[in-house]
């Protein structure tokens, strides 16, 4: 009895086979009529042998990471093709007769110059997963909707505008991915694909969200993050599998009440938009587990929050909170809260009830102290208290409160400071000529007025001096002052310069430098016998003589 024996050739990258007349070893061809899957991933291929379209058998064809410029028509040859990836490579199209691989099921062609499709792709019917995102693509083919078994559809970072009608006869997709593209309404085919449970509409141009949108009840996530959407239809609440649902950096001023139908959601975000409030109805998402409402303009928290059970993760920086509501205490499974850059002067009481806290940022508030509930906190590993804080978890002490002498906790950072705009400068404004010419003035450096006494030089080559402070000069003015200098004190030059100075009184210097900086002193503190060394260059500029 024998066995169908799979083969499999593998050609791990390397750079071996490029300048060679032959980039792929002829040996892998010996096989050509049991081999089953090819792998030539990163090898600086540029073009593609005859020899590998007579692999009949071939299955599985792997080629990206390569500089291939085109896919050959000879392609049409592996009729048996289930698998092809040529990602990552320089390919502009492909060959029309890719319609005689029939069995194509996966096609990965992602960064490549592929402008368009031909019409012989839409007879591929057996494709189910089709990756083209990072091209070129304008448009797709007008019965794109033959393609009739696709299940994964990504076409992330092309120059989509409009689907074409035929898309709704998609019925088997369950994945969409339409991001960073150009389309500036929802495609409203899109409401016709009832099977669809991914669909990623992020970073376009779109300003308003349908309500037929409602209609994809099967739909699990949905990201129209980075868009202009101002408002968000009430029927979205039909999207009642809804698990994920990402708003963030659009413009909506505020959101349905009907959201709170949305009962299997377990991420939220809409931080970055202009909200001022939240519907109450937030509290009827039990299963909640993340909720993102930083960067909007909320006064307030409704205390419906306390009913978000399952929440772990909380954050609503950089808003205009002035206090929360007590019912957050409730929310006892939140690990990480971040409440950074809001008006927050007290916090409740039962925030101590959070045991699970971990990670808490109050960071840029206007906090007198902590409720002595904080003592809970056992499992606390992380408490912000300032921006520029050097330590995770800084230590609190216990104090009366001034005015209600209740126990509250404190320590040197409170009471918190409201951050000022000023304090804040760009790079682009830091630098002041007008300020920097002003405090150049003001910086000081010691020059010297010699008076020579002839005595004492021939004894000790010293030179008595009498200290003057002036304005640290310009280097154009250094070499005006070497010139100044009388000519027997550069003459000095001729003695040795390359060891350090020794210790000298407060009223002499050392020669060899002397002669060489002449503005330069090394002058012994009073309180110290024994100097250490300071370089000349420390002292003052060195003129370029």
């Amino acid at each position: 009895m024998t066995t169908k024996r799979k083969l499999i050739g593998r050609l791990v990258p390397c750079r071996c086979f490029r300048g060679e007349e032959e980039q792929v070893p002829k040996e892998i061809f010996s096989f050509e009529r049991t081999l089953e899957e090819l792998y030539l991933d990163a090898n600086q291929i540029e073009e593609l042998p005859k020899q590998l379209f007579n692999c009949q058998a071939l299955r599985k064809l792997s080629i990206p990471d390569n500089d291939l410029s085109n896919l050959p028509t000879t392609i049409a040859s592996l009729v048996n093709l289930k698998e092809l990836d040529i990602s990552k490579n320089g390919i502009q199209e492909f060959p029309d007769n890719i319609k005689c691989c029939k069995c194509l099921s996966v096609v990965e062609a992602s960064v490549n110059p592929i402008t368009k499709l031909p019409e012989g792709f839409t007879q591929l019917l057996n494709l189910t997963q089709l990756f083209l995102n990072d091209a070129f693509l304008e448009y797709l083919p007008a019965n794109f909707g033959r393609l009739s078994k696709l299940r994964i559809l990504e076409l992330r970072e092309n120059h989509l505008k409009t689907m074409p009608k035929s898309i709704h006869r998609l019925s088997q997709l369950e994945r969409l991915d339409l991001g960073s593209n150009e389309f500036t309404e929802l495609p409203e085919v899109l409401e016709q694909i009832h099977n669809l449970k991914e669909l990623w509409l992020d970073n376009n141009s779109l300003q308003t969200i349908p309500g037929s949108i409602g209609k994809l009840r099967q739909l699990r996530y949905l990201d129209l993050a980075k868009n202009r959407i101002e408002s968000l239809d009430a029927d979205i609440s039909g999207c009642e599998s809804l698990e994920d649902l990402l708003l963030s950096s659009n413009m909506l001023q505020q959101l349905p009440e009907t959201i709170g139908m949305l009962k299997k959601l377990t991420t939220l975000k809409v931080d970055d938009n202009q909200l001022t409030s939240l519907p109450n109805t937030v509290g009827s998402l039990s299963l909640l587990e993340e909720f993102d409402c930083s960067c909007n303009e909320l006064e307030s928290l409704p205390p419906t929050i306390g009913y978000l059970l399952n929440l772990r993760t909380f954050a609503a920086d950089e808003n205009f909170l002035t206090e929360l509501p007590r019912e957050i205490g409730n929310c006892k499974n939140v690990t990480v809260m971040s409440l950074r850059s809001n008006k927050l002067e007290f916090l409740p009481d039962e925030i101590g009830q959070m045991t699970k806290l971990r990670v808490l940022n109050l960071s840029d508030n206007r906090l007198k102290n902590l409720p002595y509930t904080f003592t809970k906190l056992k499992d606390l590993a992380a408490l912000w208290l300032s921006d520029n804080q050097s330590k995770a978890l800084i230590p609190l002490q216990t104090e009366a409160h001034p005015e209600t002498k209740q126990r509250v906790l404190t320590n040197y950072m409170f009471p918190q400071q409201p951050r000022h705009d000023e304090d804040y400068q760009s790079d682009s404004d830091s630098f002041n000529p007008a300020l920097w010419e002003e405090q150049r003035q003001q910086r000081m450096t010691v020059a010297f007025d010699f008076e020579e006494k002839k005595e004492e030089e021939e004894e000790d080559n010293s030179v008595e001096i009498n200290l003057k402070r002036y304005p640290t000069p310009y280097p154009e003015d250094l070499k005006n002052m070497v010139k100044s200098v009388p000519p027997q004190h550069r003459s000095l030059s001729s003695q040795n310069t390359s060891s350090p100075p020794q210790n000298t009184s407060s009223n002499s210097i050392n020669q060899a430098h002397h002669s060489i900086y002449p503005a330069t002193a090394y002058i012994q503190p009073k309180h110290a016998s024994n100097p250490p060394y300071m370089h000349p260059a420390h002292n003052s500029i060195r003129p370029d003589l």
